[in-house]
């Protein structure tokens, strides 16, 4: 579904993509109501990591802006909205500009928060290294000479960071401990971040087949990437259901209710027969998976 752009503001907004922010938070709230859960909430912590992510996300965004419309992703044929270098009224090189400054804050951010939250060298240097990680991964998605979004290994980074990296980090950061159930949390939001991430490949699939984008969809076809796109779903509730049998926290099921907005997503991607038809469902999943976290705290904290 193509937005036309008409002022310079606009294309700021749409490289910006105030709809993926929501996403990127997922992870820091799910790590700091599990922090709450278990006592160690802290929130300076939750306040410099929310901070830090939404740089990265933006940052990750300017990117994939830059890099698709350098690596012909972002030509005239592509069906999904318009994006700002595309659209002509923001040059490369203002892009990169932005792209070096969201670097710069998310650096100071994250610089910030892992000084606030450690006091031990060795921990600060592995922390600032999973920083500076989590920047060269924003940039080089879809930008550079061997972008890794171009070879599949797009979910797998958004597995980790938006999953579980990001839930255990955050948790980590809170109370400087890990419990192994963590992770299960981590992953089962993981797997819904990552069919975020599948269902717009499986919208963008024919351009980027002409790009040379070789996503999972493209590579294993639109039938087994809808088919791969329940699997995430499934499996994101398999691991809460582990995580509660194997804790005793019954009262974290109470994100199961998300469901009711899944299901008839996974229907809709399995049903949509061209791009403008699938690109609804991108949101819905996003702001789905927001939900599970919301019900998620709910249910830990209040019952």
């Amino acid at each position: 579904m193509k937005h036309s752009i008409t002022t310079k503001k606009e294309a700021w907004l749409h490289a910006v993509r105030l709809r993926t922010l929501p996403l990127a938070l997922a992870s820091i709230f799910a790590g700091s109501i599990l922090a709450a859960y278990y006592g160690i909430f802290r929130w300076e912590i939750l306040i410099l990591a929310s901070l830090t992510t939404i740089f990265l996300q933006i940052l990750s965004n300017l990117s994939n802006d830059y890099g698709d419309t350098v690596h012909g992703a972002d030509s005239q044929e592509r069906e999904g909205p318009v994006r700002a270098v595309q659209s002509g009224l923001i040059t490369l090189s203002e892009m990169k500009r932005a792209m070096y400054l969201f670097g710069m804050l998310s650096f100071i951010s994250g610089i910030s928060l892992i000084y606030l939250a450690l006091n031990d060298w060795i921990l600060f240097s592995v922390f600032l290294g999973l920083g500076i990680l989590a920047i060269w991964a924003s940039v080089s998605y879809t930008s550079g000479g061997n972008p890794y979004g171009y070879v599949g290994l797009g979910d797998l980074s958004v597995f980790l960071f938006f999953g579980i990296l990001g839930v255990a980090g955050t948790y980590f950061l809170h109370g400087l401990e890990l419990n192994w159930p963590i992770f299960l949390i981590g992953g089962s939001l993981g797997c819904f971040s990552t069919a975020v991430l599948n269902i717009n490949n499986i919208r963008d699939i024919e351009s980027d087949q002409k790009a040379g984008k070789r996503s999972i969809p493209v590579r294993i076809g639109r039938k087994a990437a809808v088919n791969y796109n329940w699997i995430l779903i499934v499996g994101g509730y398999v691991l809460l259901m582990i995580f509660s049998l194997s804790t005793g926290t019954y009262s974290g099921l109470l994100s199961i209710l998300a469901l009711a907005v899944m299901i008839p997503i996974g229907l809709g991607v399995q049903k949509a027969k061209n791009p403008k038809e699938t690109d609804p469902f991108l949101k819905k999943m996003a702001l789905s998976t927001l939900l599970w976290v919301i019900l998620l705290g709910v249910g830990l904290l209040l019952f």
